[in-house]
């Protein structure tokens, strides 16, 4: 049996597709395209055949993000992860690398130097076509070209990472929408094509009503998607987890958060200087790319 390590490449995206199915994680093999363009990973194969994938994408020169770690079951228990994972965190060199962990991957991860920082609550659900949550509010709106600038900044201050990339790519792919009260962007939420049907995230808000504002985008995002499957993911400090729940959208499973190497950055102080505003992430984009 030849076991190869090798950079992550396009023809092996249906392959992929079917190793993630395997698995019941529901990505199309545009989703996985989707990753693919956005950054890079590594493969293993035994002669010639895909059995574990990992991906990662660059935040600006101080952050990443990692995820699509796969591992064919057949080939469990063989350091197949924990290799791709070492070339993962090589190319990232000096990067703090965010991740969301299984409950299986938490001794390996752990292992690695990361350290879990709460949870992440998924919730899904057939969105029925009767459902209406509430008025959308006058303030929430679409967002506008010369909006996305103000939306990048908020990301950063919520996240203390530079996903540029990420955003302009969620823009161009699906709908996003802000709250807007005269004053400037305070809040914004994206959907998109995804998985089964469609997830909302990111979003994130900041200022004194930002738990308000993140449930309108919510809100009228979900009314858009009547009659299809979402899907939302929630951090824990988010406090929306009942709130979906008591509007229909269980939760179906958590990750956890967990960080690598946090070291004081210069991207952090940015993110620092608005705290006053209270920038908070309250749901993911999903789970690889936080």
């Amino acid at each position: 049996m030849s076991k190869l390590l090798t950079a992550l490449r396009a023809d092996h995206l249906p392959e992929a597709v079917r190793q993630s199915s395997a698995l019941g994680w529901p990505y199309r093999e545009a989703d996985w395209r989707f990753a693919f363009d956005l950054g890079s990973g590594f493969a293993a194969e035994v002669d010639g055949r895909l059995v574990a994938t990992a991906m990662w994408w660059p935040y600006g020169k101080t952050h990443a993000s990692v995820g699509m770690i796969i591992v064919d079951p057949r080939m469990q228990g063989q350091g197949l992860g924990r290799a791709l994972m070492a070339k993962l965190l090589h190319e990232a060199r000096n990067r703090t690398v965010v991740l969301n962990s299984t409950e299986e991957g938490l001794p390996l991860y752990a292992q690695l130097g990361f350290v879990a920082r709460g949870r992440v609550f998924q919730h899904q659900a057939l969105w029925p076509a009767t459902t209406v949550l509430a008025t959308e509010p006058a303030s929430v709106r679409p967002m506008q070209e010369a909006d996305s600038e103000s939306v990048r900044r908020l990301d950063l201050a919520a996240t203390g990472m530079d996903r540029t990339a990420l955003l302009d790519a969620l823009f161009e792919a699906g709908t996003t929408m802000v709250v807007d009260r005269g004053a400037g962007v305070s809040a914004y939420a994206c959907a998109r094509e995804f998985g089964r049907g469609v997830v909302i995230g990111p979003v994130a808000a900041s200022g004194p009503n930002s738990a308000a504002d993140a449930r309108d985008l919510i809100t009228a995002l979900s009314d858009q998607v009547r009659g299809r499957f979402l899907r939302i993911d929630v951090t824990e400090g988010s406090g929306l987890s009942a709130w979906l729940t008591e509007t229909g959208l269980p939760c179906v499973g958590h990750a956890v958060p967990m960080v690598r190497d946090v070291q004081p950055r210069a991207i952090d102080a940015v993110a620092d200087a608005v705290a006053d505003a209270h920038p908070r992430l309250f749901a993911l984009s999903n789970q690889s790319f936080g």
